[in-house]
């Protein structure tokens, strides 16, 4: 037995409980149909000729649906007879390649034999103007070079920086778009300014890009779409506000706080820009934003597959595995903290052999007064928090709970490999 191994020996695990947690969480039964019906309400369809060159930005966030969303724009543009092709819009990610970045939008079903449409990866950019202060303003070259561009996101709070404005249609517009360069340029005076820097580029954008218009979804606590509109270009900085306040009001949480000990399973640029969303762990890489858990030690098991190795957001755990460390790809991350200037998200914590041995080594640091009594979450992915894993020690509380639903009697804790 290693030393490692015989200083955590004796540190309990506690049981755990499997509860269901209820949300407020309306649902779009048919997202395709709800597509169709938003760009025909939304009267922007007449915006495309006959023959137009249409560039359909996606991103890669795991938007739900997004293959489906991205098809049926695909159809309705086609339908008028625009020519749609799709490009990514994702900054840096994809390890800020065009191969990679196509890859990405393929892990995320958006493929060209299912939407129906080319798709057109390249890092290359047009400087489109600058702002006051100097920072260039970048969009997709072949995006700029089209007849028409239509931009696709999800609405939602962002991981690093509050404002009128978060993630949604406008920073897909200034940094999705603007590819390697763009999200540079955006972030270069850091995350304290990024609410201004993204209305101000992205208004330029507009008035200089051939934007016809945006669609856009709002998500439940479920990770299911519960809202979709079409806005017109022209309508976009005073629209998204509001869709952001809904999406906030929408947005899951966990019910039990504080925390001695946090435990998310997997983390992955397919959940989260910072790989577990912050607005749900309490864990940011900046501090221009704030909410979520309250947790003493945070621990994460393993990347998803669908990550590709990006690790971005490890550096906000505590603990970690080996199987996490063996599997980073390095450059992926990196290549996101450059551009962010946030380094912090990339930094490696402290590994251990064993799922086991990491979240024995959070209770055994999380300074409680009776390790035998550690109130102890454990998740999946900040994106699945309907059923979570709480320790025996939090009964009490959930069943004071009319939200919270106990589905288990008290378990070992699993380490089988799989969320349990």
């Amino acid at each position: 037995m290693g030393i490692l191994e015989e200083l955590l020996r004796d540190i309990p695990l506690p049981r755990m409980v499997k509860v269901r947690q209820h949300f407020h969480a309306p649902e779009i039964d048919d997202v395709a149909s709800a597509v169709r019906r938003a760009i025909a309400e939304a009267g922007v369809l007449p915006r495309i000729a006959p023959g137009d060159r249409v560039a359909i930005a996606v991103g890669s966030r795991g938007v739900a649906d997004i293959p489906t969303i991205a098809r049926e724009v695909v159809r309705a543009i086609a339908a008028v007879g625009g020519q749609p092709f799709l490009v990514p819009a994702m900054g840096s990610h994809g390890g800020a390649t065009a191969e990679g970045q196509r890859e990405v939008l393929e892990s995320l079903g958006v493929t060209e034999a299912f939407v129906g449409a080319p798709i057109v990866s390249s890092m290359d950019v047009v400087e489109v103007g600058r702002l006051p202060n100097g920072l260039p303003v970048y969009t997709d070259k072949h995006a700029y070079q089209a007849d028409k561009i239509v931009v696709i996101n999800r609405i939602k709070p962002h991981t690093a920086f509050r404002g009128p404005v978060e993630s949604g249609l406008l920073k897909m517009i200034t940094i999705g778009l603007g590819k390697q360069k763009g999200a540079e340029a955006a972030h270069a005076y850091s995350f304290k300014y990024m609410a201004e820097h993204v209305l101000e580029m992205a208004k330029m954008v507009i008035a200089r890009a051939p934007i016809v218009f945006g669609v856009g979804t709002i998500e439940n606590a479920y990770d299911r779409p519960a809202k979709i509109v079409a806005i017109p270009a022209e309508k976009l900085v005073d629209e998204e506000p509001k869709l952001l306040v809904e999406a906030k009001a929408l947005m899951p949480k966990i019910a039990f706080t504080p925390l001695d000990v946090l435990v998310v399973d997997e983390i992955g640029k397919d959940i989260s820009g910072d790989g577990m969303d912050p607005n749900i762990t309490g864990r940011y890489g900046t501090p221009y934003a704030s909410g979520g858990v309250e947790a003493v030690r945070t621990v994460v098991l393993r990347l998803t597959e669908k990550t590709h190795g990006n690790a971005n957001g490890i550096g906000l755990a505590d603990i970690t595995t080996r199987d996490v460390f063996e599997s980073i790809d390095w450059e992926k991350g990196y290549a996101n903290a450059l551009t962010s200037t946030v380094v912090g998200t990339v930094k490696l914590p402290m590994f251990l052999d064993t799922g086991e041995l990491a979240v024995k080594a959070a209770i055994k640091t999380c300074n409680a007064f009776d390790l035998t009594r550690v109130r102890l979450v454990r998740i999946k992915n900040t994106l699945h928090l309907k059923d979570i894993w709480i320790s025996e020690s939090l009964l009490h509380e959930a069943r004071q709970r009319d939200d919270i639903e106990i589905v288990t009697e008290p378990l070992p804790m699993d380490f089988s490999g799989h969320y349990p």
